[in-house]
């Protein structure tokens, strides 16, 4: 006997049962996921309200930019759209893209919100990647929010701020992972770099530093290319650029011309082998009366302008290169002392006029805006300036009260010391020594980073004041992960703390395993692998080997399982400060 199939049902499908009058704005995800985030960050979010407020009375109080001498040559060659030959115009570049909305108030906000930034990354990998306390990871971010000179630097238009969130941004992807960094990741890290030397020359030698922390950390040999590979993409593209618009394939026409002034406060032509064609850039002033670096650059007393304009072309710039590293072989303790003397600035309690008044007085909150220079002046229509032809309007800096002598008040009292960074520096650099073992550890990239960032223009150009802030939130996050848990900094507190070991159990040793090294292929130590080679007569303390810390078993009762370190499940970062 056949028996017929039953005839579908008529009823509409459950998954299709939907209107569009049906759909109502539920903000029950939205208040629950707002709950969860004051109740895990309520510290870090209390203290950066009054840091977003200081940046909007900035906006208010200088409507709509500060301008510094360097910013007016961004900005024309952004109107020009051409690459400078004194220095990378990744800037100019990053302008062009927001010329359209014809406001420096776009580009300020912008700059403030990158500054943000960073300190939100700065508290998420200390917080969530290295499980530090929430005071800790609070205070790690109040440099970059409360310094005054720091606030300053966001609302000038250059290129220094947009350099330290790509360099953030790099290193927050590289570290976030404890599982390690995938192909991709390390390929985005790389092309984020590359696009900060495009901003400043500085960020190609960061490359190096990337690297060999890669290579340290024992990351795949493939993805240690990509980073490199990738990071050369944008660099040689912007070489390739400037070659055809300048007839070199480089990123300037300064590189020599900059380590040049640097080896000038030295340099003697008696103790060097000078060919002819450079003897005319010798100077028979005695070393103990020539003027600082920066004045064989930009004054009329440099033998650079013995050649024709300009000194900023391939011929003088190479000479000049060919020049300063005669001087170098020649001179070795000269420019060490000369290196030396430029980085230990950096570390002094006040700030003193440097290199000169006028331009000291460019990084403060002035009472009145920096005219615009003659050599900006221009013919363009109905603005008579290249500021004022990108904004299409008066460019000048609007200063308005009360909100200008809030932020300038605060500005004179409120900023970083360099004596203080230079205590980080030193709290990360001990914390790093006593991981020995592990080579330092993760804090070693943002260490090195920082260092780096104060080191490199003390040894090629010049020392600034404006190069110092870029470094002080790595040195932050060094100092919070050379003493986070898993760490032999972290153990060193505990026990000085008086809670070593009689935290985990009486008459047991606990095993806590460093941070696993950035994996290979992924591969890691799961919990309950490790779980299970302990045996069944361990079961009054078992240890665990999971990153960041210490999960056991205690008394028999098995916790949560810790996902596979080459996971790359990391729920611990997902949850909750207090949970």
């Amino acid at each position: 006997m056949r028996v017929m199939p039953a005839a579908p049902s008529r009823e509409p499908s459950a998954r299709r049962v939907w209107s569009v009058r049906n759909v109502r704005p539920s903000w029950t995800g939205t208040r629950s996921l707002a709950a969860r985030t004051w109740s895990g960050h309520r510290l870090f979010i209390i203290v950066a309200i009054p840091a977003v407020l200081l940046r909007v009375d900035a906006e208010l109080g200088y409507r709509w930019q500060a301008w510094f001498n360097d910013s007016f040559e961004y900005v024309q060659n952004t109107v020009h759209f051409n690459l400078d030959p004194t220095r990378a115009s990744g800037y100019s570049v990053f302008l062009k893209i927001l010329q359209p909305f014809h406001s420096y108030a776009v580009v300020t906000i912008l700059q403030h919100l990158m500054g943000l930034a960073v300190a939100v990354m700065v508290y998420a990998l200390a917080r969530h990647r290295y499980r530090a306390p929430a005071w800790l990871a609070t205070l790690a971010t109040v440099p970059v929010l409360y310094d005054g000179f720091e606030i300053q630097l966001e609302h000038l238009i250059l290129s220094d701020i947009p350099l330290l969130f790509l360099l953030f941004l790099a290193t927050t992807m590289l570290l976030w992972n404890p599982a390690g960094p995938s192909l991709r990741t390390c390929a985005v890290v790389g092309l984020l770099l590359g696009i900060a030397d495009c901003f400043r020359a500085v960020g190609l030698p960061l490359l190096a530093v990337f690297a060999v922390f890669m290579i340290i950390k024992r990351v795949s040999w493939r993805k240690v290319a990509a980073t490199i590979v990738v990071c050369l993409i944008p660099v040689v593209a912007y070489a390739g650029v400037f070659d055809l618009e300048h007839g070199q394939l480089a990123m300037s026409d300064a590189t020599g011309v900059f380590l040049y002034s640097r080896v000038m406060t030295f340099a003697e032509c008696a103790k060097m082998s000078v060919p002819a064609d450079e003897l005319s850039l010798c100077t028979t002033v005695p070393p103990d009366k020539r003027p600082i670096a920066q004045a064989y650059i930009w004054t009329s007393e440099s033998p650079l302008d013995r050649f024709p304009p300009s000194k900023f072309s391939p011929v003088p710039n190479q000479l000049a290169e060919n020049f300063a590293i005669r001087a170098i072989e020649a001179q070795p303790l000269g420019y060490a002392k000369a290196v030396f003397d430029d980085t230990w600035r950096v570390f002094g309690w006040k700030r003193v006029i440097f290199p000169n008044a006028a331009t000291y007085d460019e990084y403060l909150f002035s009472y009145h805006s920096l005219p615009i220079p003659a050599w900006d002046h221009a013919n363009l229509g109905k603005y008579g300036s290249y500021a004022a032809a990108y904004s299409h309007g008066n460019p000048l800096t609007n200063v308005v009260a009360p909100f200008a002598n809030i932020i300038r008040g605060y500005q004179r009292y409120v900023w970083l010391p360099g004596t203080v960074y230079g205590l980080i520096l030193l709290l990360g650099a001990g914390g790093i020594l006593l991981d020995w073992r592990r080579l330092g550890g993760d804090a070693l990239l943002p260490w090195t980073i920082s260092f780096a960032l104060v080191v490199i223009p003390a040894a090629t150009a010049e020392f600034d004041y404006r190069y110092v802030l870029p470094a002080a939130p790595f040195a932050c996050l060094a100092a919070v992960m050379a003493f986070s848990s898993g760490t032999a900094g972290g153990r060193l507190v505990r026990r000085l703390a008086g809670r070593g070991d009689a935290a985990v159990g009486a008459g047991s040793e606990p095993t806590v395993s460093a941070e696993p090294s950035v994996s290979r292929g992924g591969a890691g130590t799961s919990a309950e692998a490790a779980v299970a080679s302990s045996g069944p007569g361990s079961r009054e303390s078992r240890s665990v080997s999971v990153s960041g810390g210490l999960r056991g078993l205690v008394g028999g009762s098995r916790q949560p399982s810790a996902p596979a370190v080459g996971s790359g499940d990391d729920q611990g970062d997902l949850t909750a400060d207090n949970a």
